[in-house]
């Protein structure tokens, strides 16, 4: 990429600053490293505990595209092996094991969606790498030797385990291996930067003094800035506020709508291209009331959903929930659903048309009164429904059905 001094230093500076909580050892060692005219090579690992990316991710993703801008050779780590394991990181309990299957089916469409934000193709293609390829290799002579750089105290002190502590829970050896593999993932693929959210500090300077250790090479480390709820919760589907990069636009602009008006200048910084000089005049502005915060939360949905789909959908998806929300309508294209009984309970019939998981899930969404039949609430969940074409069922703000009777 040609530019002038001047320009490859202003966005260097905006590159290490946006969306950075902290740069390991300095800002100031990562800056003079890339004004050097020499490619790094960067990685960030996604572990596949689920089927689908979401938003979270979409702040790492932006992060290794600025890099691969600058020609900067940028890897996508995909935890083949560490996913297994499963990261304990703020968990209170052991997290639950997956098989490799479970682990590689999951990451499936993980390269489609980071297709979004960076290029596999071209002249400087990112790459996609999965860290059981060398972490499968290691023997039990390997890890003793691996793990000798490290200590009892320096795993144990982590606040997570602290509390596990002091609550008599118990601590898995392996969830000490966990940070020790990522670790590993460094020196495997010689990278002179990792990127992750600030909740991952931790095992990526575990990284860092292998590096040290074994190769007398130093790794840089940039932290990044978590979307979180006004809270200071991670945005994730325990706090029902997930959204997945595989939801329809429709459903993206829905679920930014409903989140907390405290989240609309981080998610604008974290998830947009907007200038931060922009950014922090809509946060003046917000402070002093002379905005309403609904309709920045527009901009931020709309910006997003073109991002991740197009500017034409991202209108419609706009134009869509102005349509059920301001003027209470339902949606063009309600899904139909086919009932072959003339009489069924509201539980069952919120199930088989597929509004809801199980009956349990539709027995919790009935009693919450998010069931409406026809417009009008229905919090009897035992009480039968009488079958009628064309009758509408919908299940919160934004799931809808219509009903065929056959």
């Amino acid at each position: 990429m040609n530019m002038n001094k001047n320009n490859k230093e202003g966005l260097i500076d905006l590159l290490l600053t946006r969306s950075v909580e902290h740069i390991y050892p300095s800002k100031e060692a990562l800056k003079k490293r890339l004004l050097e005219n020499k490619p790094i090579r960067l990685y960030c690992g996604y572990d596949p505990s689920g089927s689908t990316l979401h938003f979270g991710h979409i702040i790492s993703l932006k992060k290794l595209a600025e890099f691969q801008k600058l020609g900067h050779e940028v890897i996508m780590l995909i935890g083949g092996f560490t996913g297994m394991i499963g990261d304990p990181t703020d968990k209170t309990a052991a997290r639950k094991k997956l098989t490799r299957e479970e682990v590689i089916n999951n990451s499936l469409l993980y390269k489609k969606q980071a297709a979004r934000f960076l290029s596999f193709n071209g002249e400087n293609p990112a790459k996609v790498l999965y860290n059981n390829s060398w972490l499968d290799k290691v023997s039990f002579l390997d890890l003793i030797e691996i793990t000798s750089n490290f200590t009892v105290q320096q795993m144990i002190v982590r606040d997570m385990f602290q509390k596990r502590l002091e609550e008599k829970k118990p601590i898995y050896l392996h969830e000490f291996l966990y940070p020790v593999a990522q670790a590993y993932d460094s020196i495997a693929m010689d990278v002179d930067l990792e990127i992750g959210g600030n909740d991952q500090t931790f095992n990526m300077l575990c990284g860092r003094d292998l590096m040290k250790a074994i190769k007398g090479k130093e790794k840089f480390v940039m932290a990044l800035k978590l979307l979180v709820d006004e809270g200071g919760k991670k945005m994730g589907k325990s706090e029902g506020n997930f959204v997945s990069l595989m939801d329809n636009p429709k459903e993206m602009f829905g679920k930014i709508m409903s989140w907390p008006d405290g989240t609309i200048v981080p998610g604008l910084e974290l998830l947009t291209e907007l200038p931060i000089s922009e950014i922090h005049s809509i946060k003046e502005k917000i402070n002093k009331a002379q905005v309403n915060p609904r309709d920045i939360k527009a901009d931020l949905a709309k910006m997003v959903v073109t991002m991740c789909y197009s500017e034409k959908e991202a209108k419609m998806a706009e134009e869509e929930f102005v349509k059920i929300f301001k003027q209470k309508d339902t949606p063009d294209d309600i899904c139909e659903a086919v009932v072959d009984r003339d009489r069924i309970p509201l539980i069952e019939l919120i199930a088989i048309i597929g509004l809801a998981s199980s009956k349990s899930e539709a027995k919790r969404l009935i009693e919450q009164k998010a069931v409406k039949v026809d417009g009008k609430t229905n919090d009897q969940w035992q009480k039968d429904v009488v079958i009628e074409t064309g009758m509408i069922v919908q299940v919160g703000k934004r799931k809808f059905a219509k009903i065929v009777k056959k």
